[in-house]
């Protein structure tokens, strides 16, 4: 199945995975991973994507989280390893949208917490929206599968 339409941009329905070890100190007084990690967790897997594609951030483009949204449906709990699955569901003029998924290694097809990401890129001089080049559709259309 190809990453990318016939434009070259990426195939909405394509995905990203990344996967995050937990740390002893994510825990929280509960001893569950604190809700706040699970957007770090977010971020990370965000960076590997664009680290992946080529797209050095931040440089003339920064990425500017336009929305963030989760629902915690089962505790993580330590020791552990967080998989962050990332799923298109939108390419913009200079915003991507992914629905995201956060399972654990050991229960894979388990949702721990759901939810999306909206990102914007932006000029980094004068703030304004970026539209995305080509090249930089066609580098997230081989980094998703």
């Amino acid at each position: 199945m190809q990453a990318a339409d016939s434009s070259g941009a990426p195939r909405v329905g394509a995905t990203f995975r990344h996967a995050v070890p937990l740390r002893w100190g994510d825990q929280d007084a509960l001893n569950h991973v604190n809700n706040t990690l699970y957007f770090r967790y977010l971020e990370e897997t965000r960076i590997r994507l664009f680290e992946q594609a080529g797209i050095v951030l931040p440089s003339a483009r920064v990425m500017v989280l336009a929305h963030a949204s989760l629902d915690f449906l089962k505790p993580m709990l330590y020791p552990a390893t967080a998989v962050v699955v990332m799923q298109l569901t939108r390419v913009g003029r200079s915003s991507i949208e992914f629905d995201v998924l956060i399972e654990c290694e050991h229960e894979p097809g388990v949702a721990y917490a759901k939810g999306r990401e909206v990102l914007v890129g932006t000029d980094a001089a004068s703030g304004r929206s970026l539209p995305w080049s080509e090249q930089e559709l066609a580098a997230l259309a081989r980094s998703l599968v």
